[in-house]
Formats: C-alpha cells, structure tokens, sequence
C-alpha cells in the first residue's frame, strides 16, 4: 500500500499493540505475531511492535500496517522510543510501514537532533511514514512543523512536565485534534473499549491500544487487586 492508502485503512480502526519485554512469559517474536494474528482476526486495523524481530514476524504473519519502534536505553538521555538512526533504521528494514519517534522536547542520545533524524530517514526510508510521539501540544505543533506524517498522545503522562492521567488525554487528543492538519493517534491508558470510543468522538483519527488487550499479566492483576479490595472491605 502507498502512504494515502496506509492512512485510509487505519483511519477510525483500532490498532493493537504487541509488546513483551525480555523475562517477560511472552517475550518473543513467535509469541508476539500470534497476538497480532489473534488481534488481526479480532478486527484490528494495524499492530504497534517493539523490535526488528517481532516487527518482521508480525508484518510476514498479519499482512497488518505495523507502526515499528524500538525501545533502547541510553545513559545520556531518558528517550528511549526509537530514540537514535540506529533503531529508526533496524525498524525500517525489519518491514514497518510507519516508524514511531519519541519526539518529546527532552536532549536525545548523543546530543542528537530530531530535525536531523528525520532528514535522513527520509532521505534512506522514503517510502516510511514517521509518527511523533508526543506529551503536549506544543510538542505536536512542533512536529507538525518538522515534517511528521502523523502524531501520537503516546507520552501524555510520561514526561515530567505532561499531565499523569487516570485514563486517556482525551483532552490532548481534542486540542492536536483542532491545531493540527495531520492524522493524530490517541495512545495511552485506554483500558476500556468505551474510553477508545471517547478518544474518537475527540477527534482521534485512530486509536491504539495494548496492555489492556495483550498484557494479560496486568489485566489479571486488576482483576486480583478488585477482588482483593473487595475482600477487605467485604
């Protein structure tokens, strides 16, 4: 598919994301693309995936649009969403359709600047959209400016200086929603599929959702945690 049509079969879906991380029970990229697979018969639109391995066996397996990021740790910086060339060209050769960017107004790896990342994915990747991951506004607003194809409220409530919410931003989503000509994405502590609902009618143009559909450790441990606080105060 081209860019306009990558879009267009995302657009008003719901887009599942699959991640485990090493020591995790599902950790693995066979274990991954068969969550993407059942996500995919389930309805969803497109899969977010963490790594070169689960993005290229998720996108053979699903025939899905996959948003790839790659998440690294540096000592220098606290970005770690697809944060240096390295991950952003891993992600792009392993197959994604859309590479997923921290770009949140915090120092990158290295002293890196995001303008010059962008500028050589485009130059090495033209056929890749880029999608921001953002906290604020303003960090949208900036995106937009720097070239971005979409933005997402990945970070809302991960920055220090971003609001921590119990559910989604349903505010952040309205207010890039109205400010912004690109596709925004609301991402974020959505747990239920009436919060998803909402974040649409804020104008999302499509919305992802992982550990509530495929963390099933957490989603036990909420059922636990109730059961528990209803014993104690039973």
């Amino acid at each position: 598919m081209n860019d306009n049509a990558i879009l267009a079969s995302l657009r008003g879906g719901l887009i599942v994301s699959c991640q485990a991380y090493a020591g995790e029970v599902l950790f693995g990229a066979d274990v991954m693309s068969r969550m993407a697979l059942a996500a995919k018969e389930g309805g969803a639109v497109g899969i977010r995936a963490n790594s070169p391995q689960d993005i290229a066996e998720i996108k053979a397996r699903t025939a899905l649009p996959v948003i790839g990021i790659w998440k690294e740790r540096y000592a220098d910086s606290s970005i770690y969403i697809t944060p240096t060339m390295r991950e952003i060209a891993a992600v792009c050769d392993a197959g994604s359709d859309i590479v997923a960017i921290d770009a949140t107004d915090r120092p990158r790896p290295g002293g890196a600047q995001l303008p010059d990342l962008i500028a050589e994915t485009r130059s090495r990747y033209p056929g890749v959209l880029l999608m921001a991951d953002v906290s604020t506004v303003k960090e949208g607003l900036e995106a937009e400016r720097l070239g971005f194809d979409i933005v997402s409220t990945t970070l809302s409530g991960y920055t220090p200086y971003s609001p921590v919410n119990d559910g989604p931003d349903l505010a952040l989503v309205g207010e890039l929603a109205k400010a912004l000509r690109l596709p925004v994405f609301a991402e974020g502590r959505i747990s239920t599929p009436d919060q998803a609902a909402a974040c649409l009618r804020s104008g999302a143009y499509a919305v992802v959702v992982g550990s509530a559909i495929t963390r099933p450790e957490l989603i036990t441990k909420r059922f636990v945690d109730r059961i528990v606080r209803s014993a104690i105060s039973g």
